[in-house]
Protein backbone atom coordinates (compact mmCIF):
# COMPACT_ATOMS: atom_id res chain seq x y z
CA UNK A 1 0.00 0.00 0.00
CA UNK A 2 0.96 3.15 -0.78
CA UNK A 3 0.48 6.95 1.06
CA UNK A 4 -1.81 7.72 -2.04
CA UNK A 5 -3.93 4.51 -0.77
CA UNK A 6 -4.28 6.34 2.39
CA UNK A 7 -5.08 9.46 1.34
CA UNK A 8 -8.44 7.10 -0.52
CA UNK A 9 -8.73 5.36 2.27
CA UNK A 10 -9.66 8.44 4.20
CA UNK A 11 -11.55 10.37 1.14
CA UNK A 12 -14.10 6.89 1.07
CA UNK A 13 -14.67 7.25 4.66
CA UNK A 14 -15.85 10.64 4.09
CA UNK A 15 -18.01 9.76 0.59
CA UNK A 16 -19.42 6.65 2.42
CA UNK A 17 -21.02 9.13 4.97
CA UNK A 18 -19.12 6.45 7.63
CA UNK A 19 -17.33 9.41 9.08
CA UNK A 20 -20.55 11.49 9.24
CA UNK A 21 -22.43 8.67 11.15
CA UNK A 22 -19.41 8.71 13.78
CA UNK A 23 -19.20 12.46 14.13
CA UNK A 24 -22.94 12.28 14.58
CA UNK A 25 -22.80 10.22 17.72
CA UNK A 26 -20.22 11.83 19.07
CA UNK A 27 -22.41 15.60 19.01
CA UNK A 28 -25.35 13.65 20.59
CA UNK A 29 -23.53 13.46 23.58
CA UNK A 30 -24.34 17.16 25.51
CA UNK A 31 -20.77 17.57 27.08
CA UNK A 32 -21.63 20.89 27.83
CA UNK A 33 -18.69 21.46 30.73
CA UNK A 34 -20.20 25.21 31.68
CA UNK A 35 -23.39 23.39 33.28
CA UNK A 36 -22.22 21.83 36.21
CA UNK A 37 -24.81 19.20 35.46
CA UNK A 38 -23.77 17.58 32.98
CA UNK A 39 -20.62 15.42 34.99
CA UNK A 40 -22.15 12.48 33.79
CA UNK A 41 -22.03 13.09 30.00
CA UNK A 42 -18.67 14.17 29.96
CA UNK A 43 -17.08 11.15 31.57
CA UNK A 44 -19.63 9.18 29.59
CA UNK A 45 -18.32 10.45 25.79
CA UNK A 46 -14.28 9.04 27.26
CA UNK A 47 -16.44 5.70 28.72
CA UNK A 48 -18.66 4.91 26.14
CA UNK A 49 -17.64 6.74 23.16
CA UNK A 50 -13.70 7.82 23.00
CA UNK A 51 -12.36 4.37 24.91
CA UNK A 52 -14.28 1.74 22.48
CA UNK A 53 -13.02 4.20 19.19
CA UNK A 54 -9.18 3.79 19.96
CA UNK A 55 -9.70 0.03 21.27
CA UNK A 56 -10.94 -0.37 17.74
CA UNK A 57 -7.46 1.30 16.37
CA UNK A 58 -5.20 -1.17 18.97
CA UNK A 59 -4.62 1.88 21.33
CA UNK A 60 -4.88 1.30 25.14
CA UNK A 61 -7.03 4.02 27.34
CA UNK A 62 -7.24 4.97 30.36
CA UNK A 63 -9.09 7.68 32.66
CA UNK A 64 -7.34 10.11 34.67
CA UNK A 65 -8.74 11.74 37.34
CA UNK A 66 -8.56 16.05 37.38
CA UNK A 67 -6.99 16.84 40.52
CA UNK A 68 -9.79 19.72 40.90
CA UNK A 69 -12.52 16.96 40.06
CA UNK A 70 -14.00 19.03 37.23
CA UNK A 71 -13.59 17.17 34.25
CA UNK A 72 -11.71 14.09 33.59
CA UNK A 73 -9.11 13.29 30.86
CA UNK A 74 -8.68 9.92 28.29
CA UNK A 75 -4.96 9.27 27.95
CA UNK A 76 -4.58 6.75 24.94
CA UNK A 77 -0.87 4.94 23.30
CA UNK A 78 -0.44 2.97 20.56
CA UNK A 79 2.79 1.77 21.16
CA UNK A 80 4.87 -0.19 17.76
CA UNK A 81 8.87 0.49 17.80
CA UNK A 82 11.33 2.37 20.24
CA UNK A 83 13.14 3.25 16.62
CA UNK A 84 9.94 4.79 15.50
CA UNK A 85 9.01 8.51 16.05
CA UNK A 86 6.15 9.41 18.72
CA UNK A 87 3.69 11.83 17.97
CA UNK A 88 1.18 13.57 20.69
CA UNK A 89 -2.22 14.59 19.71
CA UNK A 90 -5.03 16.56 21.92
CA UNK A 91 -8.34 17.13 21.37
CA UNK A 92 -11.09 18.43 23.94
CA UNK A 93 -14.80 16.65 23.91
CA UNK A 94 -16.38 19.08 25.69
CA UNK A 95 -18.32 21.83 24.33
CA UNK A 96 -20.28 25.23 25.13
CA UNK A 97 -23.92 25.65 25.99
CA UNK A 98 -26.26 23.97 22.90
CA UNK A 99 -28.31 26.90 23.15
CA UNK A 100 -31.23 24.97 22.16
CA UNK A 101 -34.28 27.14 20.51
CA UNK A 102 -31.57 29.43 19.45
CA UNK A 103 -30.32 27.71 15.98
CA UNK A 104 -31.89 28.41 12.81
CA UNK A 105 -35.05 26.48 11.17
CA UNK A 106 -35.34 25.22 14.56
CA UNK A 107 -32.32 22.61 14.22
CA UNK A 108 -31.47 20.70 17.08
CA UNK A 109 -27.90 21.10 18.30
CA UNK A 110 -27.34 17.99 19.58
CA UNK A 111 -28.24 15.84 15.94
CA UNK A 112 -25.77 17.18 13.10
CA UNK A 113 -28.08 18.03 9.84
CA UNK A 114 -27.01 19.17 6.28
CA UNK A 115 -28.05 22.01 4.18
CA UNK A 116 -25.79 22.83 1.06
CA UNK A 117 -22.22 22.34 2.30
CA UNK A 118 -22.53 22.96 5.60
CA UNK A 119 -22.84 20.23 8.51
CA UNK A 120 -24.44 21.94 11.55
CA UNK A 121 -24.19 20.52 15.31
CA UNK A 122 -22.93 21.68 18.66
CA UNK A 123 -19.18 20.48 18.70
CA UNK A 124 -18.62 19.90 14.44
CA UNK A 125 -16.16 22.80 14.67
CA UNK A 126 -14.98 22.86 18.16
CA UNK A 127 -13.60 20.23 18.72
CA UNK A 128 -15.36 16.77 18.08
CA UNK A 129 -15.22 17.30 14.60
CA UNK A 130 -11.76 18.11 14.54
CA UNK A 131 -10.57 15.38 16.57
CA UNK A 132 -13.04 12.70 14.72
CA UNK A 133 -10.59 13.89 11.36
CA UNK A 134 -7.85 13.00 13.18
CA UNK A 135 -8.81 9.72 14.32
CA UNK A 136 -10.14 8.46 11.06
CA UNK A 137 -6.81 9.80 9.47
CA UNK A 138 -5.15 7.11 11.82
CA UNK A 139 -7.81 4.20 10.96
CA UNK A 140 -7.12 5.11 6.92
CA UNK A 141 -3.15 4.87 7.52
CA UNK A 142 -3.24 2.03 9.60
CA UNK A 143 -5.18 0.00 7.37
CA UNK A 144 -3.42 1.11 4.26
CA UNK A 145 -0.42 -0.17 5.84
CA UNK A 146 -1.98 -3.64 7.07
CA UNK A 147 -2.60 -2.98 11.16
CA UNK A 148 0.16 -0.58 11.29
CA UNK A 149 0.66 3.24 11.85
CA UNK A 150 4.82 3.17 11.40
CA UNK A 151 4.85 5.30 14.14
CA UNK A 152 3.73 5.84 18.21
CA UNK A 153 0.50 7.86 18.76
CA UNK A 154 -0.53 9.41 22.24
CA UNK A 155 -4.01 10.74 22.56
CA UNK A 156 -5.41 13.41 25.09
CA UNK A 157 -8.40 13.79 25.00
CA UNK A 158 -9.64 16.75 27.64
CA UNK A 159 -13.11 17.37 28.98
CA UNK A 160 -12.69 20.67 30.52
CA UNK A 161 -11.57 23.06 27.57
CA UNK A 162 -14.43 25.30 27.17
CA UNK A 163 -13.95 26.04 31.52
CA UNK A 164 -10.25 27.31 30.47
CA UNK A 165 -8.76 23.87 30.80
CA UNK A 166 -7.96 24.57 34.65
CA UNK A 167 -5.85 21.29 35.35
CA UNK A 168 -4.50 20.77 31.75
CA UNK A 169 -1.07 21.72 32.89
CA UNK A 170 -0.67 20.14 35.95
CA UNK A 171 -2.42 16.77 34.54
CA UNK A 172 0.53 16.92 31.82
CA UNK A 173 3.04 17.87 34.41
CA UNK A 174 2.38 14.99 36.40
CA UNK A 175 2.50 12.79 33.87
CA UNK A 176 5.44 13.95 31.61
CA UNK A 177 7.11 10.62 30.98
CA UNK A 178 3.35 8.98 29.78
CA UNK A 179 3.37 11.93 27.81
CA UNK A 180 6.88 11.61 26.25
CA UNK A 181 6.54 12.61 22.28
CA UNK A 182 8.85 13.67 19.31
CA UNK A 183 5.84 16.30 18.44
CA UNK A 184 2.43 17.33 19.20
CA UNK A 185 0.36 17.50 16.67
CA UNK A 186 -3.12 18.45 16.83
CA UNK A 187 -6.24 20.58 15.51
CA UNK A 188 -8.00 22.95 16.59
CA UNK A 189 -9.57 26.85 16.07
CA UNK A 190 -10.38 27.73 12.89
CA UNK A 191 -7.70 28.04 8.84
CA UNK A 192 -6.84 31.10 8.08
CA UNK A 193 -9.62 30.80 5.24
CA UNK A 194 -11.90 28.02 4.02
CA UNK A 195 -10.05 26.69 1.07
CA UNK A 196 -6.31 27.68 2.02
CA UNK A 197 -4.54 24.66 4.64
CA UNK A 198 -3.42 26.35 7.64
CA UNK A 199 -0.50 25.35 10.01
CA UNK A 200 -0.26 27.58 13.09
CA UNK A 201 2.13 27.02 15.40
CA UNK A 202 1.49 28.47 19.14
CA UNK A 203 -1.18 31.31 19.98
CA UNK A 204 -1.86 34.57 21.07
CA UNK A 205 -2.03 35.15 25.40
CA UNK A 206 -5.16 37.26 26.98
CA UNK A 207 -5.33 39.02 30.13
CA UNK A 208 -8.45 40.43 31.21
CA UNK A 209 -8.32 44.09 32.57
CA UNK A 210 -11.41 45.41 34.60
CA UNK A 211 -11.64 48.97 34.83
CA UNK A 212 -14.16 50.42 37.91
CA UNK A 213 -15.17 53.71 38.85
CA UNK A 214 -16.91 53.89 42.05
CA UNK A 215 -18.26 57.18 42.75
CA UNK A 216 -21.30 57.33 44.80
CA UNK A 217 -24.04 55.45 45.81
CA UNK A 218 -26.99 55.34 43.53
CA UNK A 219 -27.86 57.96 40.76
CA UNK A 220 -28.30 61.75 41.49
CA UNK A 221 -30.83 63.83 38.97
CA UNK A 222 -29.37 65.27 36.35
CA UNK A 223 -31.30 68.50 36.39
CA UNK A 224 -30.26 69.41 39.59
CA UNK A 225 -26.78 67.87 39.64
CA UNK A 226 -25.23 67.99 35.57
CA UNK A 227 -22.16 70.26 35.74
CA UNK A 228 -21.40 69.93 39.36
CA UNK A 229 -21.16 66.12 39.61
CA UNK A 230 -18.29 63.88 38.57
CA UNK A 231 -19.74 61.68 35.86
CA UNK A 232 -18.42 58.05 36.40
CA UNK A 233 -19.40 56.70 32.85
CA UNK A 234 -17.35 59.62 31.30
CA UNK A 235 -14.22 59.21 33.35
CA UNK A 236 -13.94 55.83 32.35
CA UNK A 237 -14.36 55.83 28.57
CA UNK A 238 -11.97 59.35 28.62
CA UNK A 239 -9.61 56.61 30.72
CA UNK A 240 -10.50 53.68 28.00
CA UNK A 241 -9.29 55.98 25.47
CA UNK A 242 -6.00 56.58 27.20
CA UNK A 243 -5.35 53.18 26.52
CA UNK A 244 -6.37 52.34 23.05
CA UNK A 245 -8.03 55.00 20.63
CA UNK A 246 -10.70 55.63 18.27
CA UNK A 247 -9.18 53.45 15.61
CA UNK A 248 -8.04 50.26 17.48
CA UNK A 249 -4.44 51.43 17.82
CA UNK A 250 -2.70 50.95 21.20
CA UNK A 251 -1.66 54.29 23.37
CA UNK A 252 0.57 52.25 25.81
CA UNK A 253 4.44 51.00 25.28
CA UNK A 254 3.38 48.63 27.97
CA UNK A 255 0.65 46.86 26.00
CA UNK A 256 3.17 46.90 22.74
CA UNK A 257 4.15 43.78 21.51
CA UNK A 258 8.42 43.60 20.20
CA UNK A 259 9.20 44.81 16.95
CA UNK A 260 7.74 42.62 14.01
CA UNK A 261 10.82 40.52 12.76
CA UNK A 262 11.75 39.98 9.11
CA UNK A 263 11.50 36.48 9.50
CA UNK A 264 7.86 36.64 11.10
CA UNK A 265 6.96 39.43 8.22
CA UNK A 266 8.31 37.01 5.39
CA UNK A 267 5.94 33.81 7.09
CA UNK A 268 2.81 36.56 7.30
CA UNK A 269 3.86 37.61 3.73
CA UNK A 270 1.90 35.87 1.41
CA UNK A 271 -1.12 35.67 4.12
CA UNK A 272 -4.38 37.53 2.68
CA UNK A 273 -7.35 37.87 5.56
CA UNK A 274 -9.94 37.62 3.24
CA UNK A 275 -13.58 37.39 4.91
CA UNK A 276 -16.38 35.09 3.21
CA UNK A 277 -19.69 36.69 1.99
CA UNK A 278 -21.09 35.58 5.49
CA UNK A 279 -18.61 36.61 7.22
CA UNK A 280 -18.24 40.41 8.84
CA UNK A 281 -16.34 42.85 6.58
CA UNK A 282 -12.91 44.64 7.50
CA UNK A 283 -12.74 47.84 9.04
CA UNK A 284 -10.70 50.31 7.08
CA UNK A 285 -8.26 52.45 8.77
CA UNK A 286 -8.28 50.28 11.82
CA UNK A 287 -5.88 48.90 13.71
CA UNK A 288 -1.57 49.94 14.43
CA UNK A 289 -0.59 51.57 11.35
CA UNK A 290 2.04 50.75 8.88
CA UNK A 291 0.73 46.61 9.22
CA UNK A 292 -1.23 44.37 7.03
CA UNK A 293 -3.99 43.07 8.36
CA UNK A 294 -2.40 39.63 8.67
CA UNK A 295 0.62 41.37 10.98
CA UNK A 296 -2.17 42.69 13.17
CA UNK A 297 -3.95 39.52 13.72
CA UNK A 298 -1.20 37.27 14.25
CA UNK A 299 1.76 39.16 14.95
CA UNK A 300 0.47 41.74 17.17
CA UNK A 301 -1.29 43.04 20.72
CA UNK A 302 -5.07 44.10 20.40
CA UNK A 303 -7.18 45.74 23.34
CA UNK A 304 -10.74 45.36 22.76
CA UNK A 305 -13.35 46.54 25.56
CA UNK A 306 -15.31 43.23 25.74
CA UNK A 307 -18.05 44.67 27.62
CA UNK A 308 -19.36 48.42 29.09
CA UNK A 309 -21.72 49.23 31.80
CA UNK A 310 -23.23 52.42 33.99
CA UNK A 311 -27.13 53.03 34.35
CA UNK A 312 -29.61 51.00 33.05
CA UNK A 313 -29.39 51.02 29.02
CA UNK A 314 -32.82 49.38 28.50
CA UNK A 315 -34.50 52.10 30.76
CA UNK A 316 -32.02 54.67 31.51
CA UNK A 317 -32.80 57.54 34.00
CA UNK A 318 -32.23 61.32 34.02
CA UNK A 319 -29.33 60.19 36.51
CA UNK A 320 -25.62 61.08 36.58
CA UNK A 321 -24.74 56.97 37.30
CA UNK A 322 -22.71 56.26 40.63
CA UNK A 323 -20.25 54.11 39.16
CA UNK A 324 -19.20 52.42 35.74
CA UNK A 325 -17.27 49.31 34.83
CA UNK A 326 -15.67 47.92 31.71
CA UNK A 327 -13.67 44.92 30.97
CA UNK A 328 -10.85 45.13 27.77
CA UNK A 329 -9.00 42.08 26.97
CA UNK A 330 -5.35 42.26 25.38
CA UNK A 331 -4.45 39.52 23.28
CA UNK A 332 -0.62 39.36 23.61
CA UNK A 333 1.80 37.55 21.36
CA UNK A 334 5.07 36.05 22.21
CA UNK A 335 7.42 38.57 23.79
CA UNK A 336 4.89 40.73 25.14
CA UNK A 337 6.35 42.03 29.19
CA UNK A 338 3.08 40.69 31.00
CA UNK A 339 4.37 40.80 34.35
CA UNK A 340 3.78 43.99 35.80
CA UNK A 341 1.53 44.92 33.16
CA UNK A 342 -1.62 46.10 35.52
CA UNK A 343 0.40 48.08 37.30
CA UNK A 344 2.06 50.01 34.37
CA UNK A 345 -1.76 50.39 33.64
CA UNK A 346 -2.41 51.58 37.07
CA UNK A 347 0.20 53.60 36.89
CA UNK A 348 -0.20 55.26 33.04
CA UNK A 349 -4.02 56.12 34.42
CA UNK A 350 -3.11 58.22 37.32
CA UNK A 351 -0.64 59.81 35.47
CA UNK A 352 -3.09 60.65 32.79
CA UNK A 353 -5.52 62.35 35.73
CA UNK A 354 -7.76 59.13 36.48
CA UNK A 355 -6.63 57.74 40.18
CA UNK A 356 -10.29 57.02 40.60
CA UNK A 357 -10.04 53.80 37.83
CA UNK A 358 -9.61 50.79 39.75
CA UNK A 359 -7.67 48.20 37.88
CA UNK A 360 -7.85 44.26 38.31
CA UNK A 361 -6.80 41.65 35.64
CA UNK A 362 -8.46 38.16 35.75
CA UNK A 363 -8.50 35.21 33.54
CA UNK A 364 -5.18 35.00 31.93
CA UNK A 365 -3.33 32.67 29.59
CA UNK A 366 0.27 32.58 28.17
CA UNK A 367 1.50 33.26 24.72
CA UNK A 368 3.81 30.72 23.11
CA UNK A 369 4.77 29.11 19.81
CA UNK A 370 6.97 26.89 18.58
CA UNK A 371 10.68 27.99 17.31
CA UNK A 372 10.27 29.13 13.46
CA UNK A 373 13.49 27.27 13.04
CA UNK A 374 11.99 24.14 13.66
CA UNK A 375 12.15 21.34 10.82
CA UNK A 376 9.07 20.26 11.35
CA UNK A 377 8.19 23.22 10.19
CA UNK A 378 9.28 22.63 6.82
CA UNK A 379 8.23 18.74 6.90
CA UNK A 380 4.46 19.66 7.64
CA UNK A 381 4.13 21.96 5.06
CA UNK A 382 5.36 19.96 2.33
CA UNK A 383 3.32 17.34 3.60
CA UNK A 384 0.65 19.07 3.39
CA UNK A 385 1.43 20.88 -0.34
CA UNK A 386 2.41 17.34 -1.39
CA UNK A 387 -1.69 15.85 -0.35
CA UNK A 388 -3.61 19.06 -1.74
CA UNK A 389 -1.25 21.28 -4.35
CA UNK A 390 -1.48 24.13 -2.31
CA UNK A 391 0.84 25.91 -0.07
CA UNK A 392 -0.63 26.22 3.34
CA UNK A 393 -0.49 29.39 5.26
CA UNK A 394 2.21 28.85 7.91
CA UNK A 395 0.92 31.56 10.97
CA UNK A 396 3.12 32.49 13.70
CA UNK A 397 0.41 31.62 16.07
CA UNK A 398 -3.53 31.43 16.11
CA UNK A 399 -5.73 34.74 16.91
CA UNK A 400 -7.14 33.23 19.99
CA UNK A 401 -6.00 31.38 22.60
CA UNK A 402 -5.43 27.56 23.45
CA UNK A 403 -3.75 26.01 25.51
CA UNK A 404 -0.52 25.43 23.55
CA UNK A 405 1.89 26.62 26.65
CA UNK A 406 1.50 23.26 28.13
CA UNK A 407 2.68 21.55 25.22
CA UNK A 408 5.45 23.59 24.50
CA UNK A 409 6.37 24.67 27.65
CA UNK A 410 5.58 22.20 30.19
CA UNK A 411 6.21 19.28 27.62
CA UNK A 412 8.62 20.68 26.01
CA UNK A 413 7.70 19.95 22.31
CA UNK A 414 7.49 21.32 19.64
CA UNK A 415 3.98 22.44 18.29
CA UNK A 416 1.95 22.16 15.23
CA UNK A 417 -2.15 22.86 14.96
CA UNK A 418 -3.69 21.69 11.79
CA UNK A 419 -7.26 23.67 11.76
CA UNK A 420 -10.34 22.25 10.41
CA UNK A 421 -12.80 24.72 10.39
CA UNK A 422 -12.92 28.13 9.45
CA UNK A 423 -13.54 31.69 10.36
CA UNK A 424 -17.00 31.63 9.67
CA UNK A 425 -17.89 28.44 11.69
CA UNK A 426 -20.06 30.37 14.37
CA UNK A 427 -18.10 28.45 17.01
CA UNK A 428 -19.48 29.49 20.61
CA UNK A 429 -22.45 30.66 18.74
CA UNK A 430 -26.55 29.21 17.27
CA UNK A 431 -25.36 27.29 13.99
CA UNK A 432 -22.32 25.88 14.57
CA UNK A 433 -20.78 24.18 11.64
CA UNK A 434 -18.46 22.22 9.66
CA UNK A 435 -17.83 22.91 5.38
CA UNK A 436 -17.66 19.39 4.06
CA UNK A 437 -15.76 20.03 0.82
CA UNK A 438 -13.45 21.45 3.94
CA UNK A 439 -13.91 18.63 6.16
CA UNK A 440 -13.10 16.03 3.22
CA UNK A 441 -10.05 17.99 2.51
CA UNK A 442 -9.02 17.74 5.78
CA UNK A 443 -9.36 13.92 6.27
CA UNK A 444 -6.80 13.64 3.49
CA UNK A 445 -4.58 16.30 4.91
CA UNK A 446 -4.22 14.56 8.06
CA UNK A 447 -3.85 11.01 6.57
CA UNK A 448 -0.89 12.89 4.32
CA UNK A 449 0.38 13.81 7.61
CA UNK A 450 0.65 10.76 9.45
CA UNK A 451 1.94 8.66 6.49
CA UNK A 452 4.94 10.47 5.91
CA UNK A 453 5.40 10.67 10.01
CA UNK A 454 5.30 6.45 9.63
CA UNK A 455 8.17 7.50 7.08
CA UNK A 456 11.02 9.04 9.22
CA UNK A 457 13.04 6.99 11.17
CA UNK A 458 13.67 7.49 14.77
CA UNK A 459 16.96 9.13 14.36
CA UNK A 460 15.85 11.95 12.15
CA UNK A 461 13.09 12.75 14.25
CA UNK A 462 15.80 12.96 17.43
CA UNK A 463 17.57 15.90 15.23
CA UNK A 464 14.81 17.93 14.32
Amino acid sequence: MTRADAIARARDDFKSGAFLAELDRRVAYKTESQNPSRGHELRAYLEQEMIPSFAALDFTSRLVESPSGKAPFLFAEHHESHSAPTVLIYGHGDVVDGMEGEWRDGRDPWRTTTAGIRLYGRGTADNKGQHSINMAALRAVREARGGKLGFNAKFIVEMGEEIGSPDLGKVCDLNRDALKADLFMASDGPRLSADRPTLFLGCRGGIRIHLDVNLRDGGHHSGNWGGVLANPATILVNAISTLVDGRGRLQLEALKPPRLTNQIRSYLADVEVVPTADEPALAENWGEDGLSPAERLYAWNTLEVLAISSGNIEKPANAIPGHASAVLQLRFVVGTKVDGLIDAVRAHLVAKGFPMVEVRAAQSFAASRTDFDSPWIRWAADSVRATTGKAPAVLPNFGGSLPNDVFSEILGLPTIWVPHSYPGCSQHAPNEHILLPLTEEALTVMAGLFWDLGELPKSLTSAR
